[in-house]
């Protein structure tokens, strides 16, 4: 049974998104191309975690994903029971058959799969000339993440060669099409397979792809028609995005080198600055107030710092004990992709009076006398 999204993460279909998340961000950092340099497993599994990632914390995209795995033709597989190949006289081992002309490596069953699931061997060339992501981390204040902003990056990447308009050839004119390919850099050939004749694409040999035949190679690239350059794309960061979050911006990665090759992807890693006063939690907001003892004990209007710089008045009951939990619906992070918005949580912090004088002790001294067991449920309790 071929793996899925699910398998990927290591999270079961029904995951809820916090499930999710977290086994996204656990995997993304084990296999992150800065801590595995030189992986190449590594690498192809952190794009793997990054692609799943992208399909199940979207709705949409998950709804369709999952839609998709009812039925037709996603659900075949070898060896897959009932309407399979796998029954008693089914044939249960194609992994014994290898390609016609033995290059390549996999089987033909491979193949005929491939032709109903998008593409056998043309897929798999197709990837090979794509080209690399680009992995960069870029830091967000805590306001910047969570209101969403828009930020120039500064991306160091392969360009089109403009001294030979990324042909490759001397002054762009300097190359022939190639003829065993026709210009377009990908050859057809044919397989025999017990289900009749295959026909796939692979990269032409005599150009590597590029469709052209360079007699006399541009100076500026040495005839690879890309060359190193800094370029500036303005980036938007959506609101609530999340420390620890790897954003893919796609196609912003390498150009391929080849003829029809797809650009790489730019995967930003986030890094969020904390705050002074606030954390999150998801899309809750979490601050701590302090408030005076006498606060506490008949009740107060107070100040509640917001995310946005203004302050918010809110009627503090009689009595309130320390470590009180205040929620206040609505009041924290929006997640504009999601369509939700967090609370805000505010802890309250009573703060006992220090540096006190003789007659404020003394004032003290009589209320404590005036108060009986009545007064603390707690210590009434932990007295009986």
């Amino acid at each position: 049974m071929s793996k899925t999204h699910y398998d990927t993460l290591g999270v079961k279909k029904g995951a809820t998104e916090d499930e999710i998340r977290n086994a996204y961000r656990t995997l993304a950092k084990k296999y992150h191309p800065d801590l595995n340099q030189g992986n190449e497993a590594a690498a192809n599994k952190f794009k793997e975690v990054n692609e799943a990632y992208e399909t199940l914390s979207d709705p949409q995209k998950k709804r369709a994903y999952d839609m998709e795995g009812q039925g037709g033709f996603s659900g075949f597989r070898p060896g897959g029971g009932a309407g399979g190949f796998g029954g008693a006289g089914g044939f249960s081992n194609f992994g014994d058959f290898t390609k016609a002309g033995g290059a390549g490596g996999g089987s033909i069953f491979d193949d005929f799969v491939n032709m109903f699931q998008g593409g056998g061997q043309d897929a798999r060339e197709s990837s090979k000339r794509s080209a690399a992501d680009i992995t960069l981390n870029v830091t967000l204040t805590f306001e910047e993440a969570a209101f969403g902003v828009q930020k120039e990056i500064a991306v160091n990447r392969f360009e089109s060669c403009s001294g030979c308009k990324g042909t490759g050839a001397k002054n762009g004119t300097q190359y022939s099409k190639c003829n065993n390919c026709g210009g377009t850099g990908s050859v057809r050939y044919a397989q025999e397979t017990p289900f009749g004749r295959v026909v796939s694409m692979k990269a032409c040999s005599p150009c590597s792809g590029s469709g052209k035949i360079i007699k006399d190679p541009c100076t500026s690239c040495s005839g690879k028609g890309l060359v190193r350059k800094n370029v500036n794309l303005r980036i938007t960061f959506p609101q609530g995005i999340e420390h620890g979050q790897i954003m893919t911006v796609a196609g912003e990665g390498e150009r391929s080198r080849v003829a029809g090759g797809k650009s790489g992807n730019l995967l930003l890693m986030i890094n969020v600055m904390p705050h002074k006063l606030f954390r999150r939690k998801g899309m809750d907001l979490i601050v701590e107030v302090p408030v005076t003892f006498t606060q506490a004990m008949l009740g107060a209007k107070i100040q509640i710092p917001m995310l946005k710089g203004t302050k918010l008045a809110f009627p503090l009951p009689e009595g309130t004990q320390n470590g009180t939990i205040l929620k206040l619906k609505g009041q924290g992070i929006e997640h504009g992709k999601r369509g939700v918005t967090g609370d805000l949580l505010v802890t309250v912090e009573i703060e006992t009076p220090k540096n006190l004088t003789k007659e404020q002790k003394a004032m003290l001294k009589e209320l404590e006398t005036a108060l009986t067991d009545s007064n603390y449920d707690k210590v009434a309790k932990f007295n009986k």
